[in-house]
Protein backbone atom coordinates (compact mmCIF):
# COMPACT_ATOMS: atom_id res chain seq x y z
CA UNK A 1 0.00 0.00 0.00
CA UNK A 2 1.28 3.47 -1.25
CA UNK A 3 1.66 5.85 1.01
CA UNK A 4 -1.19 8.43 -0.24
CA UNK A 5 -3.05 5.70 0.37
CA UNK A 6 -2.24 5.24 3.72
CA UNK A 7 -2.25 8.85 4.33
CA UNK A 8 -6.16 8.52 2.92
CA UNK A 9 -6.92 5.82 5.58
CA UNK A 10 -5.58 7.72 8.17
CA UNK A 11 -7.46 10.81 7.32
CA UNK A 12 -10.34 8.81 7.31
CA UNK A 13 -9.98 7.35 10.67
CA UNK A 14 -8.75 10.63 12.46
CA UNK A 15 -12.07 12.21 11.32
CA UNK A 16 -14.02 9.11 12.04
CA UNK A 17 -12.01 9.54 15.80
CA UNK A 18 -12.87 13.54 15.94
CA UNK A 19 -16.56 12.77 15.13
CA UNK A 20 -16.74 10.15 17.74
CA UNK A 21 -15.33 12.43 20.32
CA UNK A 22 -17.42 15.30 19.31
CA UNK A 23 -20.69 13.11 20.12
CA UNK A 24 -19.39 12.20 23.27
CA UNK A 25 -19.00 15.68 24.16
CA UNK A 26 -21.43 16.56 23.01
CA UNK A 27 -23.54 14.16 24.47
CA UNK A 28 -22.13 15.17 28.12
CA UNK A 29 -22.48 18.77 27.93
CA UNK A 30 -26.61 17.94 27.07
CA UNK A 31 -26.82 16.01 30.01
CA UNK A 32 -24.94 18.61 32.07
CA UNK A 33 -26.99 21.30 30.64
CA UNK A 34 -30.12 19.78 31.65
CA UNK A 35 -29.39 19.01 35.47
CA UNK A 36 -27.99 22.28 35.74
CA UNK A 37 -30.74 24.42 33.56
CA UNK A 38 -33.68 21.81 33.71
CA UNK A 39 -36.86 22.25 35.90
CA UNK A 40 -36.81 19.14 39.01
CA UNK A 41 -40.38 17.31 38.65
CA UNK A 42 -41.16 14.22 39.80
CA UNK A 43 -42.47 11.54 37.60
CA UNK A 44 -44.50 8.55 37.50
CA UNK A 45 -43.22 5.04 35.88
CA UNK A 46 -45.46 3.47 33.42
CA UNK A 47 -45.11 0.31 32.12
CA UNK A 48 -45.70 0.58 28.20
CA UNK A 49 -48.96 -0.41 26.79
CA UNK A 50 -49.45 -4.23 25.01
CA UNK A 51 -46.31 -5.74 27.39
CA UNK A 52 -46.49 -8.09 29.81
CA UNK A 53 -45.06 -7.38 33.48
CA UNK A 54 -43.32 -11.23 33.15
CA UNK A 55 -41.72 -10.71 29.78
CA UNK A 56 -37.76 -11.48 29.99
CA UNK A 57 -37.00 -7.93 27.75
CA UNK A 58 -36.96 -5.13 30.11
CA UNK A 59 -38.26 -2.35 27.61
CA UNK A 60 -38.20 1.52 28.73
CA UNK A 61 -41.35 2.58 30.90
CA UNK A 62 -43.23 5.79 30.12
CA UNK A 63 -42.74 8.69 32.45
CA UNK A 64 -45.51 11.19 33.09
CA UNK A 65 -45.09 13.71 34.68
CA UNK A 66 -46.63 17.79 34.66
CA UNK A 67 -44.41 21.03 33.62
CA UNK A 68 -44.58 24.27 35.17
CA UNK A 69 -46.80 25.02 32.48
CA UNK A 70 -49.40 22.32 33.82
CA UNK A 71 -49.19 20.12 30.60
CA UNK A 72 -48.73 16.46 31.25
CA UNK A 73 -46.01 14.89 29.29
CA UNK A 74 -45.65 11.32 28.40
CA UNK A 75 -42.36 10.33 27.20
CA UNK A 76 -39.88 7.32 26.81
CA UNK A 77 -37.93 6.84 29.75
CA UNK A 78 -34.01 7.45 28.37
CA UNK A 79 -32.36 4.73 30.67
CA UNK A 80 -33.59 1.25 30.21
CA UNK A 81 -34.37 -0.32 33.94
CA UNK A 82 -31.35 -2.52 35.80
CA UNK A 83 -31.67 -4.95 38.58
CA UNK A 84 -30.31 -2.18 40.98
CA UNK A 85 -32.98 0.07 39.59
CA UNK A 86 -36.03 -1.98 38.31
CA UNK A 87 -38.33 1.30 37.10
CA UNK A 88 -41.40 -0.71 37.89
CA UNK A 89 -45.14 0.12 36.78
CA UNK A 90 -46.19 3.52 39.35
CA UNK A 91 -42.61 3.59 40.86
CA UNK A 92 -41.71 7.68 41.22
CA UNK A 93 -38.85 8.98 40.04
CA UNK A 94 -37.27 12.94 39.84
CA UNK A 95 -36.45 14.21 36.62
CA UNK A 96 -35.13 17.20 35.37
CA UNK A 97 -36.76 18.62 31.68
CA UNK A 98 -35.35 21.07 29.64
CA UNK A 99 -38.65 24.01 29.90
CA UNK A 100 -38.24 24.80 26.51
CA UNK A 101 -38.15 21.21 24.89
CA UNK A 102 -40.05 19.05 27.86
CA UNK A 103 -39.27 15.53 25.75
CA UNK A 104 -35.04 16.29 26.68
CA UNK A 105 -34.95 14.92 29.98
CA UNK A 106 -32.58 13.08 32.85
CA UNK A 107 -33.40 10.76 35.32
CA UNK A 108 -31.69 11.84 38.60
CA UNK A 109 -29.24 9.02 39.57
CA UNK A 110 -29.42 7.65 36.37
CA UNK A 111 -27.68 9.64 33.92
CA UNK A 112 -25.67 6.88 32.72
CA UNK A 113 -22.89 8.46 31.31
CA UNK A 114 -20.60 5.19 30.18
CA UNK A 115 -21.58 5.30 26.74
CA UNK A 116 -20.77 9.44 26.42
CA UNK A 117 -17.57 8.70 27.68
CA UNK A 118 -17.08 5.62 25.70
CA UNK A 119 -17.41 7.81 22.78
CA UNK A 120 -14.96 10.59 23.97
CA UNK A 121 -12.18 8.09 24.92
CA UNK A 122 -12.81 5.77 21.78
CA UNK A 123 -12.81 8.84 19.08
CA UNK A 124 -9.46 10.07 21.02
CA UNK A 125 -7.93 6.30 20.51
CA UNK A 126 -8.83 6.48 17.29
CA UNK A 127 -7.44 9.70 16.55
CA UNK A 128 -4.31 9.38 18.44
CA UNK A 129 -3.62 5.87 16.26
CA UNK A 130 -4.49 7.62 13.00
CA UNK A 131 -1.63 10.43 14.07
CA UNK A 132 0.89 7.20 14.13
CA UNK A 133 -0.06 5.50 11.20
CA UNK A 134 0.77 8.79 9.50
CA UNK A 135 4.09 9.32 11.47
CA UNK A 136 4.91 6.10 10.44
CA UNK A 137 3.74 5.99 7.04
CA UNK A 138 6.76 8.80 7.07
CA UNK A 139 3.94 11.24 5.21
CA UNK A 140 4.67 13.42 8.73
CA UNK A 141 8.41 14.49 9.34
Amino acid sequence: MGTGAVAVLAGIAAFGGLLGMLAGVHGLRQVRRVQRTGVCVPALVKQPPGRLSDESARPRPLLQFATEDDRVMEIVCPVTPTRRRPLGDGDRVLLHYDPADPRTVVVEGQEHLALERAFIAGGAVVLLLSLVLLMVAGTIP
